[in-house]
């Protein structure tokens, strides 16, 4: 029984369709725009095109005229945000007619009380710093940012330098934080306490008369 030709040459092309398979890339087979907008939404700081054009496993000049389709779609549909390049990097940011409605919104948020999940951060900022959100996410085994950007809203804690090794930000607590918490310094801290008391220990006024956090019982 003979072999046609075609019928040798069929499983080479199922070995090349499994090989294509394999290789295949699903960051640069994500629709591009979205897959900014997913990243932009997360950075704390200016992100360059080349970094994200590494991250999506994209051509620098891909990203770049891409963010600047998006900037100018922005503008155009006149959204509440901006995409701006700012120091050789790129960010959303609130437009400026509408500033007034974000920080109505943050001091609102000062007078809400503090969750359990935001004190527990607080907790390893004040134990860690200066610490960076990512080790701070490690050791809750939660992702926090959305819990320090409400505390550093609050001013309980603020920016502190970078890390040398990945040039991450890290964090501290802040003036503020000792006041409310009835500390002269952080050496007043408790010894060898992983966290700040549990949220009903420190509703109101404690017995020995130091001022804590409003707390509420929800959890992240």
């Amino acid at each position: 029984m003979s072999v046609t030709e075609e019928e040798q040459q069929q499983p080479e092309v199922l070995e090349s369709e499994a090989d294509a398979e394999a290789n295949a890339d699903p960051l640069a087979d994500l629709p591009l725009k979205p897959a900014l907008e997913a990243v932009l939404m997360v950075v704390d700081e200016p992100v360059t095109a080349d970094h994200l054009a590494k991250v999506l496993h994209r051509k620098p000049r891909e990203i770049s005229e891409a963010l600047a389709e998006l900037r100018d779609e922005y503008t155009a549909q006149q959204r509440g945000f901006d995409l701006r390049l700012v120091a050789n990097g790129w960010r959303f940011y609130t437009r400026a007619e509408y500033a007034e409605a974000v920080e109505g919104f943050v001091l609102d948020g000062q007078q809400a009380r503090l969750t359990q999940a935001a004190l527990e951060t607080l907790a390893v900022v004040a134990y860690r710093q200066p610490v960076s959100r990512s080790r701070v996410s490690a050791v809750r085994g939660v992702n926090c940012d959305g819990v320090m950007r409400t505390l550093l809203q609050r001013g309980l804690i603020e920016e502190a330098g970078t890390e040398a090794e990945t040039g991450a930000i890290l964090y501290r607590t802040t003036n503020y934080f000792l006041e409310r918490m009835g500390l002269r310094g952080l050496d007043e801290l408790p010894e060898l306490a992983p966290f700040l008391p549990e949220a009903d220990a420190v509703e109101g006024e404690s017995q020995e008369g130091v001022p804590s956090f409003d707390v509420d019982d929800d959890k992240d």
